[in-house]
């Protein structure tokens, strides 16, 4: 199954709206014209959704009457909502999260008969080079090659959808986004907190690694072009240029106008000062930004290739540097960067 027509009647649902991704991927459908049905927990924030226009209905992703009752007759499913933590006082709970929302969600668009869905994985799915080759969606990962809950949950999520379109005929397409970055980073997520405290100057070394960075805008229009072009069953990395973090750090000091770190620290000595931040953030209940997980997964270089959605959807990601210069403003309007 192949390319999908925006002229059918009805609404395309988008959950995880209120988050970074997800209002992206909602901002990007109400600017070209589709008439947009968020379905949103009580709880969540609304500076993402405010004024957007939406259709907005309550309910929470753990609730299946709530997302049968948000699905009925919608024409299009973008399931973005995800639990994006590296670290969590329970891991067990990150893993819940993703994958049992994932079942109810899905579940719930093959009862409705929802004939098109674009389901946001990530780039955490696969297996990355141990020389910094940028890796592509034949690098998959089993749940046992995952570092960290995250990453086992968005894997697990993952084989999950697989399996219902193989086995059931779920309509969907798999999107793996990289790293994005940009505004509306609410939250933020981990990669926005670096950007924070960095801009604030909190960062004063880093470690050897790498990652992918994309802007967030770009990701959005990677869901769209997948929901319209993209192949049932295929995934397609949406992600943007491979940076070092070191080169990231140096491109946020030059944008704020500060000194770029230039200690280079080992991971291993590291540890302990992780194992450290992971028990105090047992008592405090707040993110650490060191964690052991993090510092595994900086063993490697997180770089990844693009290619197949450049071919497939006509894919393209704007320079990393403009992406690191809207996430600042953004942060420095929402008081988080002075």
């Amino acid at each position: 199954m192949g390319i999908a027509s925006n002229s059918a009647p009805g609404p395309v649902l988008v959950t995880g709206a209120s988050g970074f991704v997800g209002s992206a991927v909602a901002r990007a459908l109400i600017a070209r014209g589709e008439q947009v049905r968020l379905i949103v927990r009580p709880s969540s924030p609304r500076t993402n959704i405010e004024g957007l226009g939406a259709e907005v209905v309550m309910g929470d992703l753990t609730d299946p009457a709530a997302v049968r009752a948000a699905m009925a007759g919608v024409r299009g499913l973008y399931h973005v909502a995800a639990d994006y933590r590296i670290w969590a006082p329970d891991p067990a709970e990150i893993i819940a999260n993703n994958v049992a929302t994932t079942r109810t969600v899905m579940e719930a668009a093959l009862a409705a008969g929802v004939p098109r869905i674009v389901y946001t994985s990530s780039v955490a799915t696969l297996k990355p080079s141990h020389n910094a080759t940028p890796v592509d969606e034949a690098a998959a990962a089993t749940p046992e090659q995952a570092v960290g809950a995250y990453k086992r949950s968005k894997v697990e999520a993952e084989r999950l959808v697989e399996a219902m379109v193989a086995e059931r005929g779920l309509p969907a397409v798999i999107v793996n986004p990289s790293t994005p970055i940009g505004p509306r980073d609410v939250r933020p997520t981990p990669t926005g907190r670096i950007i924070v405290e960095a801009a604030s100057g909190r960062i004063p070394a880093f470690v050897d690694s790498g990652l992918n960075l994309v802007h967030v805008d770009d990701v959005a229009a990677g869901h769209l072009a997948a929901f319209d072009q993209g192949v049932v069953g295929e995934r397609y990395i949406l992600g943007g240029q491979d940076v070092s973090l070191k080169q990231m750090l140096a491109v946020i000091a030059q944008q704020v106008g500060r000194r770029a770190p230039r200690i280079a620290l080992p991971r291993a000595p590291l540890f302990p000062l992780a194992l450290v931040s992971e028990g105090v953030a047992q008592i405090t209940r707040r993110e650490p930004m060191l964690t052991r997980d993090s510092l595994r997964m900086a063993r490697h270089s997180m770089f990844f290739s693009s290619a197949r959605a450049e071919r497939a959807l006509g894919y393209r990601a704007r320079p990393f540097e403009e992406a690191i210069g809207d996430a600042i403003a953004w942060f420095r309007a929402a008081g988080m960067v002075a």
